[in-house]
């Protein structure tokens, strides 16, 4: 079973100041409420360390393989729980430029496997909710100066 969680917003920035913020992984700590870190070399083919404390939820730490990283357009990731086919899950963070100083910022995930099921209502609250919350985060610290 696949599960797609699908958030987007506009921001009134350009796509590079939106990817400067979203690619300063050091600066997670301080701002980002649902990707408390990001440590690791963030390049396709790489395993990278990520802390998610979804609202209302437990926190999590896994280590995903960095999928895409095209600076100003898409980063994205593939975790498994355990081992693959268990609880898959493809993060994608897109930047889609309006060519007129705004952004679209889409955040995503979509989660394969066989616990999907089990989950699905707290990714459709917690994870979902955790997104839109970094979301609005990310827009007001954007559209700062």
């Amino acid at each position: 079973m696949a599960f797609e969680i699908k958030t987007e917003i506009t921001i009134n920035a350009s796509p590079e100041k939106v990817w400067s913020i979203l690619t300063n992984f050091e600066a997670y700590p301080n701002w980002n409420p649902f990707i408390k870190s990001i440590t690791g070399q963030v390049a396709v083919g790489q395993k990278i360390t990520a802390r998610i404390a979804p609202p209302d939820a437990s926190e999590m730490t896994f280590k995903p393989t960095v999928l895409t990283f095209v600076e100003n357009k898409e980063l994205s990731w593939l975790g498994h729980l355990l081992f693959s086919g268990i609880f898959d899950g493809t993060h994608k963070f897109e930047l889609q430029d309006h060519g007129n100083g705004t952004t679209t910022f889409i955040h995503s995930e979509i989660f394969k496997g066989i616990l999907v099921p089990i989950f699905k209502s707290q990714l459709n609250k917690n994870t979902k909710n955790g997104f839109i919350a970094m979301n609005e985060k990310l827009k007001q610290l954007a559209e700062k100066a």
